[in-house]
């Protein structure tokens, strides 16, 4: 590989995110059982989400007003004020939440930094994912910070541009396989996959991924090893 830059996404790449949703939509869904059992609720503001995208993209904020939307509409607007006051105080939470650097993260960076120009690439809220790259203390390896409306082949294509430099010399690191990987290899770039332990169900991939550019590691710190 004749890489140049190196791009990791952010949530569930570098730090810890979707823990923190699954337990504000568990604890938003207990709050709807007046209404729904809590699978169903679940399986509703997923929903509810997904048509959401297209709007307001992806991130807390998004996830806050999907909460109220689905709220309004499972409970046909009669909806306690309370329970949409508890909706967007367990936004606010997730807005605070700290920043848990995962296992082997800052070592790799380090060790990369000395060969590779390296790049966050990451979807999300502008402002939150601002606040959580600053907190996190890893801003100082970053060559450049992109902050994705969307992670498709035109996203990418026109990072590569920015960058300048060819799709053949850009690797994106990442634990989905549908936003990290595929639009990736598609372009002609590599990707490597680290899976993380859940991955919010917009994520999923059900089909295996073949290709000659890509690999997958089972920890971030082997990393090291494959790109040295």
């Amino acid at each position: 590989m004749n890489l140049k830059v190196i791009a990791f996404d952010a949530d569930d790449t570098l730090w810890v995110n979707e823990p923190y949703f699954q337990e504000a939509e568990i604890k938003f869904c207990e709050l709807m059982e007046d209404y729904l059992p809590k699978h169903t609720m679940a399986h509703e503001l997923f929903k509810t989400e997904t048509q959401n995208l297209a709007l307001y993209g992806y991130g807390i904020k998004g996830f806050m007003l999907s909460m109220i939307e689905t709220a309004l509409t499972v409970s046909d607007n009669t909806i306690d004020i309370k329970i949409i006051e508890r909706a967007l105080v367990l936004g606010k939470e997730l807005l605070q939440k700290p920043i848990e650097i995962l296992e082997g993260v800052e070592e790799v960076l380090q060790s990369l930094k000395k060969n590779y120009r390296l790049v966050v690439a990451t979807k999300g809220d502008l402002l939150d994912q601002e606040r959580k790259l600053k907190k996190s203390g890893l801003e100082h390896y970053f060559h450049h910070i992109e902050i994705m409306s969307d992670k498709k082949e035109s996203d990418y294509l026109k990072l590569i541009k920015h960058l300048d430099i060819e799709p053949s010399q850009f690797l994106m690191i990442g634990n989905s396989l549908k936003s990290d990987v595929m639009p990736v290899l598609a372009i002609g770039g590599h990707a490597v996959h680290v899976p993380y332990h859940t991955t919010w169900a917009h994520e999923h991939v059900e089909h295996k991924v073949e290709h000659k550019n890509f690999r997958q590691v089972e920890k971030i710190a082997a990393l090291i090893s494959l790109l040295q």
